[in-house]
């Protein structure tokens, strides 16, 4: 069976963690997993990555950055999901095409038809099963990160960018409960990895 997952949230809300574990799950299973993060997972996104998050001598415009993710992202879908997700393997992905909205649109103030019309150009109109929102306030998120000087584009933004993000995030999620998870990341490790654990196995064929 196919099951494509999403990982979202803001800056420091531990979903990369919680998406890593999802995986070891899966895996002590016996069940074929891959997992992909953007942008990343193919040489398009790696140096995509580079260019977006950490060349901070370079001003990208948001309409820029817009289209570099979504290329980034159309590569990713052709090379790695898709295939996985027609040989019946499960994708856990770190980030997609609601990032852009998040950050792009409620970050930066950008169109959300205009971007919901390039991402759906960029995915084909694939999207995950479940999208699951570690939530935290951002002033805890970003505090999580440290406190030293970041070489992260999105990491350096002021504090209502983040609010902003957040903010999308959520009404994301109330728009959509059904395929939202959103579960409060101030819990432990475990008992966040437990709870997401549940809401999978809501997914996987009974034995």
């Amino acid at each position: 069976m196919s099951l494509f997952i999403l990982f979202e949230g803001v800056e420091g809300s531990g979903k990369s963690t919680q998406a890593k574990a999802l995986k070891r799950r899966f895996v002590k299973l016996g069940l074929p997993v891959v997992l992909v993060k953007e942008p990343g997972s193919t040489a398009v996104g790696s140096a995509s990555r580079r260019l977006l998050k950490h060349r901070l001598d370079i001003r990208i415009d948001p309409v820029t950055e817009l289209l570099l993710f979504n290329a980034a992202r159309s590569q990713l879908i052709a090379e790695v999901i898709r295939p996985a997700l027609d040989k019946d393997q499960i994708v856990i992905c770190d980030r997609y095409a609601e990032s852009t909205l998040a950050y792009q649109g409620y970050g930066r103030g950008l169109d959300p038809n205009t971007i919901r019309t390039i991402n759906e150009i960029a995915t084909g109109g694939l999207r995950p099963d479940l999208i699951i929102l570690p939530d935290i306030d951002v002033e805890e998120g970003l505090s999580r990160k440290g406190t030293a000087a970041t070489n992260d584009r999105f990491e350096r933004e002021d504090i209502s960018f983040h609010r902003r993000v957040r903010q999308g995030y959520l009404e994301m999620g109330r728009e959509e409960p059904d395929r939202w998870f959103v579960i409060d990341s101030t819990l432990t490790k475990r008992k966040i990895s437990d709870l997401i654990w549940q809401k999978v196995q809501r997914y996987l064929p009974q034995t």
